[in-house]
């Protein structure tokens, strides 16, 4: 008998350490493979940083060099930042670009949120026809569109004016709106009811209660949409066709076409483009994170 328990012990020891043996061997493979994605993914970051601060012979030739071999130099990026040749200069795109996606973010966002609240927590005929047809058009390729929007807004005069990028963000967006639904139907009744004993109407709920708790998701919304308006190249390049107005998107564009020949020039633009969201991503990346997990665990 104790000869047999003996056995068994080993035996059992023995599958203990196999089994943590295949573990560690799987946690091996995964962060290597980690660690060799995570190099694919910035070895192009790595070459633009490294480009941008070459001189412009020493970034235009065709041998690849792993180390600047004229030296460190910060020329192009006061070409970047100074260049009068491009229709609209860096940083007066940039401000452009801000001014165009900040208030329709803002606005959009309340709008949004206040129509998810209502789909979320109030009565109401046809509500859940009104969500569906809302859910719809989400459906819809924004291609499909182009045409028809681009006659509408040239027929009321505004082409060549940054209205078109900014009237129509400020009424929300089907996604913000599910987004938001999906977060506040999370929120217990019970808090609304409570809030109604008070005496507090539904405007006055949505401010003092639904936004209150809600705060991750709304700055993971207000990020969204921030960065991709940030990013947005097509709507810009068909409206706001006048030098002075562009966004920054459309002058990185055209400082690959006039500086071609200088890539140091052309990466220096990179980097000051891409350095914003970079900064908003790394003070607000707790709340992104907490506001996608919250929406899809309590959707």
């Amino acid at each position: 008998m104790t000869d047999t328990n003996t056995v068994t012990v080993v035996r059992d020891e023995s599958l203990i350490k196999k089994t943590k043996a295949k573990s560690i061997a799987g946690k091996i493979g995964i962060y290597a493979f980690l660690v060799i994605y995570a190099i694919i993914i910035l070895f192009p970051f790595f070459v633009v940083i490294l480009t941008s601060f070459k001189t412009a012979a020493d970034a235009s030739n065709p041998e690849f060099s792993w180390w600047p071999t004229e030296g460190f130099t910060i020329e192009g990026y006061e070409a970047a930042l100074t260049s009068p040749l491009v229709p609209t200069p860096l940083m007066r795109a940039f401000l452009n670009t801000l001014m165009y996606v900040i208030p329709p973010t803002i606005l959009g966002l309340m709008t949004s949120s206040l129509a998810a609240y209502a789909f979320a927590k109030l009565r109401f005929r046809a509500s859940k026809a009104m969500y569906t047809a809302l859910l719809a058009t989400m459906m819809i390729p924004g291609a499909i569109t182009i045409s028809s929007t681009y006659t509408v807004f040239d027929t009321i005069g505004w082409v060549g004016t940054p209205l078109p990028l900014m009237i129509p963000g400020a009424f929300g967006s089907a996604a913000c709106v599910f987004f938001m639904r999906q977060f506040f139907t999370g929120i217990p009744d019970s808090i609304i009811e409570a809030a109604k004993l008070d005496g507090v109407g539904f405007v006055g709920i949505f401010f003092t209660i639904m936004v209150p708790l809600s705060t991750p998701a709304l700055i993971a919304q207000g990020l969204l949409g921030f960065i991709g308006g940030y990013n947005d190249y097509l709507w810009p390049l068909l409206y706001t066709n006048v030098p002075g107005m562009q966004t920054l998107q459309i002058s990185l564009k055209q400082f690959t076409g006039m500086f071609g020949s200088r890539p140091n020039i052309v990466m220096a633009g990179t980097l000051v483009a891409l350095v914003p969201t970079l900064i908003i991503y790394f003070f607000a990346q707790d709340f992104f994170i907490e506001g996608i997990a919250a929406s899809g665990i309590k959707g």
